[in-house]
């Protein structure tokens, strides 16, 4: 495997994939392939497939090696096994030498330069017009005053378009009610259209931005260049006095809410559609927690914040919002104010504020959970006194009756396999012990897995303890308080020592 990994990422013969197969015994062949997506360069390719062979030793300890492993990660595969499953090619033959016609007597080399030079000088300089021609053109139509503004903004965010405020007013009717698609955590979103045609969702940015223009350019720069199939495509942005704005691709379909619960729109997602709405967010957090040249934490992941296509193929948005505002460690302690929705928030980041890519492994916990079953927990279920979302899916889990947890909108013929394998995988990553959560590579392996296999596995628990505790610092002596209205959490200091959350099933 070392072998193919170093002959697939050399730069001299790459073409991102090799085969190869070794002897195991007298009798058994063991047969590998390694293949990357050709937009890595070498060095990313190689960490890719080295991470993927890594990733398959988890299986060691289920009995020892596995002489049949396929993994597939968003830009890369790693695959064995002991029958062949690839085609070997021959090579091509060489090409025969080149002919020599020789030159009829009478005519010398200066006939032959004039035969074939001539029409070969005249193409070349209607080639050249035709460039020249396009140039201005081009040049001409950029300078156009009904195309928007558009421009480089400094020369650390070259690839990053700025687009000019006066344009972003006219596409979304000056931010009017009319054009609002939303509110999200960071700010409200408005659905416009450039002058082009070209439809785009403009997210405007409240007052917690609190970076300087240069430093939230740079960060523009750096979301623009993550380019992930399940991924909303950041177009540009604008800052402009004390607007800070951002411009996406607007997809038709809107967010996955509208169609997960709503009554009418439910019909559209049966199984299939689900499941492959379940594996293209998992492939998309894993492209922000380890495939991405930075590690992007979501913090706001939830079904409103997950969009659709045509073709009802999911795209993440606002990740790396956070980011953009104030936090850029792949872990800390926030310290005044917890951004979020209600429901999906891990409880360490609730309770202490702690975030990592594993709060994003518990919000995709939630939305599982929610894609299975039809039903939202984003309710407060706790204060009303009913039952969660969280909480019956452990006691049905416990109970040994889980698929009760089930859409009633669903059809029968759902895969019973894939529904149990969901749910496992979402109960583990809802745990309350951060550590126990399994990162964003397992998951998709875990969903990748066409066996059973997984029954196996040690059952999730709510809990490695009896209850969840969190020493507090002195600037967060009690519990927060939820803002309903602003979907956020505030700390006071209002009361002292330690606070045992209540929140979440155990």
């Amino acid at each position: 495997m070392d072998a193919l990994i170093n002959k697939a990422t050399d730069e001299n013969t790459s073409n991102h994939f090799a085969t190869g197969d070794a002897p195991l015994s007298s009798s058994l062949t063991l047969y590998c392939l390694v293949q990357c997506t050709p937009d890595l360069t070498g060095p990313d390719c190689y960490s890719c497939l080295r991470a993927g062979f890594d990733q398959s030793r988890v299986f060691d300890c289920c009995g020892g090696p596995r002489l049949k492993l396929f993994v597939f990660r968003p830009s890369c595969t790693v695959m064995w096994d002991t029958a062949l499953f690839y085609t070997v090619r021959p090579s091509p033959p060489p090409p025969p030498p080149p002919r020599t016609l020789p030159l009829p007597s009478g005519k010398g080399i200066g006939y032959y330069l004039i035969r074939v030079g001539i029409p070969v000088a005249g193409t070349l300089a209607l080639l050249l017009c035709a460039i020249a021609i396009f140039a201005l053109m081009w040049k001409r139509n950029q300078q156009r005053p009904d195309i928007p503004s558009v421009r480089p903004a400094d020369r650390n965010t070259k690839d990053a378009l700025q687009f000019d405020l006066e344009t972003i007013r006219r596409a979304t009717n000056n931010f009017s009610d009319a054009k609002r698609l939303g509110q999200g955590g960071f700010g409200p979103v408005y659905r416009g259209t450039l002058p082009n045609g070209q439809e785009v969702a403009v997210k405007r940015l409240s007052e917690e931005s609190s970076q300087g223009d240069r430093e939230f350019a740079n960060e523009v720069n750096l979301l623009a260049k993550l380019q992930h199939r399940n991924l909303v495509r950041l177009l540009g942005f604008c800052l402009e006095g004390e607007e800070k704005l951002l411009v996406y691709e607007f997809l038709p379909n809107l967010s996955l809410d509208k169609f997960l619960f709503d009554p009418n729109n439910r019909k559209y997602l049966d199984w299939p559609t689900r499941f492959r709405i379940i594996m293209g967010i998992a492939r998309g957090l894993l492209y922000l927690h380890e495939d991405s040249r930075h590690t992007i934490i979501h913090r706001d992941l939830k079904t409103g914040n997950v969009l659709l296509d045509q073709e009802m193929n999911p795209k993440i948005a606002d990740f790396g919002l956070a980011r953009l505002v104030k936090l850029d460690q792949t872990q800390a302690n926030t310290t005044t104010k917890i951004i979020g929705t209600h429901g999906y928030m891990a409880p360490e980041y609730v309770m202490a504020g702690v975030i990592s890519i594993k709060t994003d492994v518990y919000s995709f916990g939630v939305l599982l959970l929610e894609i299975i079953s039809g039903r939202s927990n984003n309710l407060f279920h706790q204060s009303l006194g009913r039952d969660s979302l969280l909480s019956r899916a452990w006691r049905l889990w416990n109970s040994g009756n889980v698929m009760e947890l089930v859409d009633p909108a669903l059809s029968t013929d759902v895969s019973r396999v894939e529904v149990l394998r969901c749910i496992q995988l979402a109960l583990f990553c809802v745990q309350e012990d951060a550590a126990t959560r399994p990162t964003m590579a397992s998951a998709v392996l875990m969903l990748s897995s066409n066996s059973s296999d997984f029954q196996s596995l040690p059952g999730p628990s709510p809990s490695s303890s009896s209850a969840y505790s969190v020493t507090l610092d002195n600037n967060r002596q009690g519990p927060p308080e939820f803002d309903g209205q602003n979907n956020e959490f505030h700390y006071t200091n209002n009361s002292v020592g330690n606070y045992q959350s209540d929140l979440y099933p155990r």
